[in-house]
């Protein structure tokens, strides 16, 4: 990671980091980087979520890019994975992000898409980074400025295209869908319609501040109360850009990558077309999901946290299914990175080809007591050189003795450590977790 590039782009607090100063810097780097590559006035198209800095941003990233010569479409409130594939139907040299994906509304963040729809490389990122670190970008002038124009109705064509390649047989499922407030507002009840579920919408009214604010993908409890209350077939939940979607049972229990994946996955094998009967997760991935893949007889290549690991080596082993726990799935037949809306139609059309409910079709895993802490810290890079947290979790992982994990990492967007643990019992968690976590705030908090 860089200085300003986490695992997931630049991403901070609007107004603190994300300036508009910052955000043409930003741009004025990236239409250089481009031009260097892709030749003089590169193209970009610029997406965004709903929040209040996001219009901010969009405009000072167009002007960076343009007086730095770039051409730019701007497409407005759009989900992360709309975006990607508007770059690659319009040619265009690059994409740009402006959003914080599941952060509270007061932060943001801005991602690049290189032209083939993929986060930029580690490199790419470093040479943009190295541009706005020299401060001698200088805005062009007369006929070497780049232009803008604005798109109309980007999000209802991806809505409408992802209904037509996935529909839904036997239709009529009644859905609740949680939009979070977010870039999905307008396209998640459109094509889900259109491909034949019955839909009702909460969380699909944003007013710049209530994107993720008690909603979304990471505060699933009111959708799993409506679902339970109100007799719905399953529950849908997004995230703020719509790059994720964890789902609810009919009874509310939560559904979340793990389990989607792991359907998919023995779906897609039983059609035979799970290639190389393989699929991708990060460390995150709960042990449960391990042991279920190994009775269906599907290899799991594990990599970091962070999506563009799991596409990388998606790509590299040209394997079909990959993803997240936290819900961010990639089905290379539909997208080139993660797409909630994608992988909910999907979902739902292999619920009706099996004709099954989800939570029958969820017990393909049993998911193992897992539990995940946050400890906000000084500096996550001192975690590297912690001897005393390593020697802790040395501890813990031979009490479990194989019958469990640990995993400590660094956020790659915040200030924290995460610590997780696995275990048989829920009481074996608690235990094992909190005694790393109270290593890790003695020496580190």
């Amino acid at each position: 990671m860089g200085t300003y590039f986490g695992t997931d782009g630049i991403r901070g607090v609007a107004g603190e980091l994300l300036t508009a100063e910052f955000a043409v810097q930003v741009g004025r780097a990236a239409a250089v980087v481009l031009a260097q590559r892709a030749g003089p006035h590169p193209l970009f198209v610029i997406g965004r979520d709903t929040r209040l800095s996001g219009p901010m941003l969009e405009a000072a990233l167009t002007a960076g890019l343009t007086s730095g010569g770039a051409r730019v479409e701007v497409a407005g409130v759009l989900p992360t994975p709309a975006l990607a594939a508007l770059v690659l139907e319009h040619g265009a040299d690059a994409g740009v992000v402006v959003s914080a994906s599941h952060n509270p509304f007061g932060d943001n963040g801005i991602k690049l898409f290189s032209s083939a729809g993929l986060k930029l490389s580690d490199e790419e990122e470093a040479d943009i980074e190295a541009h706005i670190a020299h401060h001698d970008l200088q805005s062009l002038a007369g006929d070497r400025f780049g232009n803008a124009e604005r798109l109309e109705g980007v999000a209802e064509d991806y809505a409408l295209d992802l209904a037509r390649r996935i529909p839904l047989d036997p239709a009529g499922a009644r859905i609740a869908v949680d939009c979070a407030n977010g870039a999905m507002y307008r396209a998640a009840p459109l094509a889900l319609s259109e491909a034949g579920a019955d839909v009702t919408v909460m969380y699909c009214d944003p007013d710049g501040v209530n994107i993720n604010a008690g909603c979304g993908s990471t505060h699933i409890g009111a959708l799993q109360q409506v679902v339970r209350a109100d007799g719905y077939d399953l529950g849908l939940a997004f995230d703020g850009d719509g790059d994720r979607v964890l789902a609810v049972d009919a009874s509310g229990e939560l559904v979340d990558g793990d389990f989607i994946i792991a359907i998919l996955a023995k779906h897609l094998k039983g059609l035979g077309r799970l290639r190389g009967d393989t699929v991708v997760t990060t460390v995150m991935t709960n042990l449960g999901f391990h042991q279920a893949m190994a009775r269906e007889g599907i290899e799991v290549v594990v990599t970091d946290v962070g999506d563009r690991y799991v596409i990388a080596e998606m790509l590299k082993g040209d394997f079909l299914l990959g993803g997240e726990q936290s819900g961010h799935i990639i089905n290379r037949d539909v997208s080139t990175t993660g797409d909630g809306l994608a992988t909910a139609l999907l979902l739902l059309q292999a619920l009706g080809q099996m004709g099954v409910p989800l939570a029958e079709a969820a017990t393909v895993m049993r998911r193992l007591p897992q539990k995940l802490v946050n400890v906000r810290v000084r500096d996550r890079d001192e975690l590297a050189g912690a001897a005393e947290v390593w020697a802790a979790v040395d501890a813990e992982s031979r009490r479990l003795d194989g019958s469990g994990r640990v995993l400590v990492r660094t956020s790659g967007t915040e200030p924290l450590v995460r610590v997780m643990a696995e275990a048989p019992t829920a009481e074996e968690v608690d235990a094992t977790c909190d005694r790393i976590v109270a290593v890790v705030e003695k020496h580190l908090a």
